[in-house]
């Protein structure tokens, strides 16, 4: 199936705009549920917890079939530290000497955080290796993915500044980076660059991919990922002539960028400008977005 130039444009101008009031509100009520049940747990009192939406709904760039809302659980007393040579992977993670010599470790954190997450959901799934799975209500909220996890600083190495993130640890004994405000604060940089057609573009492809994966032309792939492509897009591509040829100029610059006679996929990174798109332990590979660039080329008729 391929749109006319008519749906295309029509698609787009209908997908440069954020989700609805009415969404919206479902999404602050996910913040409010989880804000709640750490705020009035009693073993949580006095300690230092950052609650705060992260991903496409605190980036403003999520589409209203792809609403789950991620959010962060900050343990801020106690703070890891971690160095790295190239300022793109990580080869060291501790404590630094003389920090926090409290109780609360990982393992501990987490499943205190489940008791508090239950208190005000019984359905709440502590299963997953990452982050607890609290289910949609509907008309009410959607579902939310919770994520316990540390203060993270990468100490300065050569070139590199240091900056602070936070450190995840998963249930099957691995750790996971995360840079979510130095996403946050690049994302709006490029955005008011681009005269607001950053998030669009990434709106726009995420769009897409739900069309595709619902056309069984390609399989499902993380909303994330998405954003980091559209990322990677110079801004004076963003900004060329209409819409319509924005995106058409978005999605033949990525695709040359995959090209395998001239690309360099590995030279992308992430919107936080620390992590490399392509590198171990990431979720997706180049062929994906390779397959997904292409069927988007064709479902849109371009060219």
């Amino acid at each position: 199936m391929q749109l006319s130039p008519e749906e295309r444009i029509a698609k787009l101008a209908r997908w440069k705009n954020p989700p609805s009031v009415t969404e919206e509100q479902r999404l602050e009520r996910a913040l409010r549920m989880v804000t709640r049940a750490v705020r009035q747990h009693p073993q949580f009192a006095g300690l230092g917890l950052n609650v705060e939406a992260k991903g496409s709904w605190a980036n403003n760039t999520n589409v209203s079939s792809d609403s789950d809302v991620d959010i962060k659980v900050e343990f801020t007393q106690r703070a890891y530290q971690g160095s790295s040579a190239s300022g793109m992977g990580f080869w060291e993670l501790a404590l630094p000497p003389n920090s926090y010599k409290g109780p609360w470790t990982p393992e501990a954190f987490r499943q205190e955080l489940a008791v508090a997450l239950k208190g005000v959901s019984s359905a709440v799934d502590a299963t997953h290796n990452v982050a607890f799975y609290v289910p949609d209500v509907p008309g009410s909220r959607p579902s939310t993915d919770v994520v316990p996890c540390f203060t993270y600083v990468r100490q300065a190495g050569w070139g590199h500044p240091a900056a602070q993130g936070t450190v995840v640890f998963t249930r099957d004994g691995n750790h996971i980076v995360n840079w979510s405000h130095q996403q946050l604060i690049n994302g709006r940089e490029k955005n008011k660059r681009t005269g607001h057609r950053y998030k669009f573009a990434v709106r726009a492809l995420k769009a897409i991919e739900n069309d595709l994966v619902r056309l069984g032309k390609i399989e499902d792939l993380p909303s994330y990922f998405i954003e980091c492509l559209i990322y990677n897009v110079p801004d004076s591509v963003l900004t060329r002539g209409s819409l319509d040829t924005a995106f058409e100029g978005a999605l033949a610059h990525l695709r040359q960028q995959f090209s395998f006679w001239w690309g360099n996929p590995d030279a992308l990174v992430e919107p936080n400008e620390i992590k490399k798109l392509f590198q171990s332990g990431q979720k997706w590979k180049t062929d994906d977005g390779r397959r997904l660039l292409t069927a988007a080329w064709h479902y849109l008729n371009y060219g």
